[in-house]
């Protein structure tokens, strides 16, 4: 058991050390306030405080972990060798940088509770976030900090136990429009005949008439392919259907249509199946609580993980939303544009609500790439060159590489041929 001596437990300091800790290096914990209860402990030991009390192994806090709400932090990276780190420490302590307010700053987003304007679709931008403008994002900062500083631990205790965390590789396929024209309804349909017409689109009018008279040649109709690639390939899927009424953003297949409805009872024989929430969801709690017990109803079992429309994760309302709707998992945390960490981390951890100062009862698995982000690359082969560099960081620290895909980008056609490029990258990073 390692004993952490600080001067103050506060519920921040607790979060973050049982996240690094317990986590992320696999090390039992305990903490205390009393120097006796320290000075008497047999097994390895470190202060976080502001000053050594002997000679034991420091690190030198900041008051990040100390304090409440929302403060005007200064944030200076620095490198820690080859590592971007903030929130330096000084000489006197055994590492340079203070890790754990720096941990706790990317885990909370505590940027994401300044000050900022909102792209289009009310989302914090990405240009906007500390990893972006220091050129860290695609790197999982909090894992390797914990990574070298266990390096630098293990110095001073070498006996130190701690239990191995296992790479492991994920594969999301977001729902949001289960098919592209079929099963849309007579209305609907000329509806969308008279608008091909309008705008000129003679291909696209083709192609729905075709599936008109045939509903199995729908371009987005691609599950039988999936589920033949995951039987082959056997690594962990996960499927988010949207499960909801018709609205101006919300435009996927009538829930109450038979067939869509056998779909996913059909996938989720075979696969994990939950509730990709709708827009509508975001704005009224009630929707997203309907939504998920229709789910739940139709595929009889619980629906406990949930994705936000457009990648859309609004600090901390969202997960306050999500909390009250009983969901205990989220794979929303990433950026739709943009490869890499958005909260500096490739490890499931619990959302710290900065408002309330608690940690709340829900567990956050950030993605760090969605296919979206792929569509600025021409040739499939500078895809692999950024996914394999964040490969290799994942699996030096034994993390969890998630990727989400989009039912409408595999059903779509262009130069990067999106069912070859998801078969492709399931074998390449299933390890």
């Amino acid at each position: 058991m390692l004993l952490v001596y600080t001067h103050k437990i506060s519920k921040r300091f607790t979060y973050t050390m049982k996240h690094i800790f317990t986590r992320i290096l696999g090390i039992d914990v305990s903490f205390t306030t009393t120097v006796e209860d320290f000075i008497k402990h047999s097994g390895p030991k470190i202060t976080y405080s502001k000053q050594p009390l002997q000679n034991e192994f420091f690190i030198r806090s900041t008051e990040l972990l100390f304090e409440q709400g929302i403060n005007d932090v200064i944030v200076k990276v620095e490198p820690w060798d080859d590592i971007p780190c903030f929130f330096e420490a000084g000489e006197r302590s055994n590492i340079p940088f203070d890790i754990f307010s720096a941990s706790f700053y990317m885990l909370s987003r505590y940027e994401e509770y300044l000050p900022h304007v909102k792209d289009e679709l009310g989302r914090f931008p990405v240009k906007e976030s500390l990893a972006y403008q220091h050129k860290f994002l695609q790197r999982p900062l909090v894992d390797l900090w914990a990574k070298k500083f266990l390096s630098v631990l293990k110095e001073r205790f070498p006996d130190i136990v701690q239990k191995k965390k296992k790479y492991q590789f994920t594969s999301i396929v977001n729902v949001t429009t289960s098919h592209c024209f079929a099963y849309r309804g007579f209305v609907r349909t000329v509806g969308g005949i008279l608008l091909d017409l309008s705008r000129f689109k003679l291909l696209r009018l083709i192609k729905r008439i075709v599936v008109w008279i045939s509903p199995k040649k729908d371009p987005y109709d691609n599950f039988s392919y999936l589920m033949n690639v995951h039987k082959e390939i056997k690594c962990r899927t996960m499927f988010f259907f949207q499960f909801a009424d018709y609205s101006k953003h919300d435009k996927n297949v009538s829930i109450f249509k038979n067939k869509f409805r056998y779909l996913i009872k059909s996938v989720a024989d075979y696969s994990i199946v939950s509730l990709s929430a709708s827009d509508s969801s975001s704005i009224e709690n009630t929707i997203l609580k309907q939504e998920k017990t229709r789910l739940a109803e139709l595929i009889n079992r619980p629906v406990n993980y949930s994705r936000m429309r457009y990648n859309r994760v609004n600090i901390p309302k969202t997960y306050q939303d999500l909390v009250k709707t009983e969901f205990t998992d989220d794979y929303t945390m990433g950026y739709t544009h943009e490869i890499g960490f958005r909260a500096g981390t490739c490890t499931p951890f619990y959302f710290y609500d900065i408002n309330l100062e608690v940690q709340q009862p829900i567990k956050v698995h950030p993605f760090a790439v969605c296919d979206y982000s792929f569509l600025k690359y021409k040739k499939q082969e500078q895809i692999f060159e950024q996914l394999d560099f964040m490969f290799r960081q994942v699996k030096e620290v034994q993390g969890n590489f998630n990727i989400v895909f989009s039912n409408e980008l595999l059903g779509s056609s262009n130069r990067l041929q999106w069912l070859k490029l998801y078969k492709a990258v399931l074998k390449r990073y299933y390890v």
